[in-house]
């Protein structure tokens, strides 16, 4: 019988393989075609030299690929929100059309909230985690009915007074931090035993606190901990699930009641930035979970999930036009548009954050040729804003494109107004063959940023002479 279970479980995951690989090629296809689209459309131009790029069809399969994968190892009926990490990508559409798909929104900050209620998610699919929370932040969570996550005993503190005060519809929780070690980006590990997240179960007198604190307050029915990122194994992840788990059942068993009744094991599935393959998958991490902490999913506790990264890198294209190429030191240099304001992390820490290129000709068409060893620079005015170094490409020259990409999340996110060089216009785009055409058609997702909008960013529209008078 065991035989047959494995031979089994190898059959689904080979046809897994098959579909992982089939859908990275699909992804690659669509992604060519609306390069070309872009170029003889006129989505990028002399007067846009960078665009970014979202595959609309791509996300909506990400989205329905998640839900798959928690359906598949939780009975029926069994409470479960995604809610997306707005962090990774801070656009309303995006967040419009994730929320269609059943996506609610994890949000960090006023900002982050205002961009989730814009986009129309409501109050009880948002989660509100942060580690620096102000008593009007938190105030407005529990007047909305929003999940709140507690990170530490000062801030509880402060729900104490609020709740006392004034009732609530949130479901509120704790943060823990399960301390099982960084993964091969330090800055991006947050269950260290230092981390900054959370209360740290391993130190002293810690898990008795958070065990206290939940029998002395009936109102907390949430554990959270996020464990995952990018660099992080996906058995670290578990055995940070898994330490919330086992946290949950001795509190219920201590309450003698089922308390904690939903745990939020946030996110950070790590993203493959090699090729055009989405692995891991949410699925493999669902199945792994499922056989290392079967009680979590056995229809017993509500789920909560964080996914950022893993629902929108592979995603996103960033375009960019070549403006000059040149050679420094015999190596071609192809100089562009695209730089340390669109790639801020790969500009600054390539060796955790390279990005795949591909090269296209001036009419969008994948670039052909043998490869050589050539530097990607952007518009910066510094030496070391290259998205790639010594790179082989075919050979680049003046009005052909680079594409940066996997940079569906952060890289539409984090603008960096080095130089004051605008924030890119973003479009969504769906793409679609028939044996007698190719249609591809684009949505605004961002509009560009205006030379206007940069100057009152600035401090242009204030008072002409506020400091000369002070």
């Amino acid at each position: 019988m065991a035989h047959d279970e494995d031979d089994a479980q190898q059959t689904r995951d080979d046809a897994q393989r098959t579909q992982v690989l089939r859908t990275g090629a699909e992804a690659a296809v669509r992604r060519d075609q609306a390069v070309r689209a872009a170029v003889e459309q006129g989505v990028v131009s002399d007067a846009a030299p960078v665009v970014g790029l979202l595959d609309v069809t791509g996300i909506r399969a990400s989205a329905a690929a998640l839900h798959a994968a928690f359906d598949a190892v939780t009975p029926p009926g069994t409470p479960v929100l995604h809610a997306f990490a707005v962090k990774a990508t801070p656009l309303v559409p995006v967040l419009r059309l994730l929320r269609s798909a059943g996506i609610g929104a994890e949000v960090a900050s006023p900002g982050e909230l205002a961009l989730a209620r814009a986009a129309g998610v409501p109050p009880t699919h948002t989660v509100l985690d942060s580690p620096a929370k102000t008593p009007a932040e938190l105030r407005q969570a529990l007047a909305l009915g929003i999940a709140v996550n507690a990170d530490n005993p000062q801030e509880l503190a402060r729900l104490d007074a609020m709740i006392q005060s004034a009732v609530t519809g949130s479901p509120i929780g704790i943060r823990v931090n399960p301390q099982i070690g960084g993964g091969a980006i330090g800055a991006l590990s947050t269950a260290t035993a230092t981390s900054k997240f959370g209360v740290p179960l391993l130190d002293e007198g810690a898990r008795d606190w958070v065990i206290r604190a939940c029998l002395d307050r009936p109102w907390l029915t949430r554990l959270h901990a996020h464990s995952g990122s990018q660099g992080m194994p996906l058995e670290m992840m578990v055995r940070g699930v898994a330490a919330t788990y086992e946290l949950a059942e001795e509190i219920n068993e201590r309450a003698g009641r089922r308390q904690i009744d939903t745990l939020d094991i946030g996110g950070g599935l790590p993203v493959n930035f090699g090729s055009d393959d989405e692995t891991p998958t949410h699925a493999q991490y669902a199945r792994r979970l499922k056989a290392r902490v079967p009680g979590l999913l056995d229809g017993r506790y509500g789920l909560v999930t964080e996914f950022g990264r893993s629902l929108l890198a592979k995603h996103g294209t960033v375009l960019a036009r070549v403006e000059y190429a040149k050679r420094a030191g015999g190596r071609p240099v192809a100089v562009t548009h695209a730089g340390v304001q669109v790639a801020t992390r790969t500009v600054y820490a390539p060796a955790s954050w390279p990005l795949r290129i591909a090269a296209y000709d001036a009419k969008g068409r994948p670039k052909s040729g043998p490869a050589v060893g050539q530097d990607v620079a952007g518009p910066a005015c510094f030496a070391g804003d290259l998205l790639a170094e010594n790179r082989p490409l075919p050979l680049l020259e003046a009005g052909d494109y680079v594409a940066a990409l996997d940079t569906g999340a952060y890289y539409f996110a984090q603008h960096y107004s080095y130089n004051s060089l605008a924030r890119p216009g973003v479009y969504g785009y769906s793409a679609h063959s028939s044996p007698s055409a190719e249609e591809v058609r684009f949505a605004v997702v961002r509009e560009p940023q205006t030379l206007d909008e940069i100057v009152a960013e600035a401090g242009g529209t204030t008072e002409r002479d506020a400091l000369r008078r002070l």
